[in-house]
């Protein structure tokens, strides 16, 4: 008599575009939020776009996070604390060896922007999904003003006081527009909107992010000293003195 052998059953066809299965429920909710909130920004994703690319039930989604907002703050959340944490170890790492001299202005920069660049040009479809949602938030007079502070500014006061060190006397007016200017340069490399290829004629191009880390450091730096530099003493009755020649 033959044996009957059971039928191996099929595994489902995944969705193109769909994480494995075999990834926890939560980060695949975070990946596909990540990629579509990039692409279409918040307001243009609802929960359902996020776990039907996700390939799970909308009720997973809230169980996680409760809400459209909480998911986007854990998809700020997820990959911040690994920058942050980078950005903080190379800021020790400077302050310890300084020894009786402040860092340079140029490495305290170079500390704080080459893991975000490093990530964005290197670290693949999650980080550039990551970094374009970073320039439309900080944008955004919405969630501008609270993620961005909630997740990131502690770290940005520790490298203002750094800069303090490397510009003895500085304004704190200007050392604040000067940081806001470079948080600025860095949004619009974020954004990759392939302006500057066109502006060129090729020449230069959005995505070469290694090209815009060697202009950028030095370019902002001198930026800082220019601003903090600038203050001319007042003449009496609040008017600047005339400029002579």
């Amino acid at each position: 008599m033959a044996t009957v052998r059971p039928r191996r059953r099929r595994a489902p066809a995944r969705t193109r575009g769909t994480a494995p299965r075999s990834r926890p429920t939560r980060d695949r909710i975070l990946d596909a939020a990540e990629r579509l909130f990039a692409a279409r920004g918040f307001h243009g994703v609802s929960v359902r776009d996020i776990t039907g690319a996700a390939g799970v039930d909308v009720a997973l989604a809230n169980y996680h996070f409760g809400s459209k907002q909480g998911v986007l703050e854990a998809v700020f959340l997820r990959r911040a604390e690994d920058l942050n944490t980078e950005r903080l170890e190379r800021l020790d790492a400077l302050l310890a060896n300084r020894g009786r001299r402040a860092p340079t202005l140029e490495a305290i920069i170079d500390a704080f922007t080459h893991p975000l660049l490093d990530r964005s040009g290197r670290g693949g479809p999650g980080w550039k999904s990551y970094f374009a949602l970073i320039a439309e938030v900080n944008n955004s007079p919405e969630f501008g003003g609270v993620l961005m502070t909630r997740h990131f500014d502690p770290v940005v006061h520790r490298f203002i006081e750094a800069m303090r060190l490397a510009l003895p006397g500085c304004d704190d007016r200007d050392l604040y527009w000067a940081y806001h200017f470079l948080s600025g340069a860095l949004t619009l490399t974020f954004a990759e909107t392939g302006r500057i290829d066109k502006l060129s004629g090729g020449v230069c191009r959005s995505s070469d992010l290694d090209s815009v880390h060697q202009r950028l450091v030095p370019f902002c730096a001198a930026g800082f000293r220019a601003l903090c530099g600038a203050r001319r003493p007042r003449a009496r009755g609040g008017r600047a003195p005339r400029a002579r020649g």
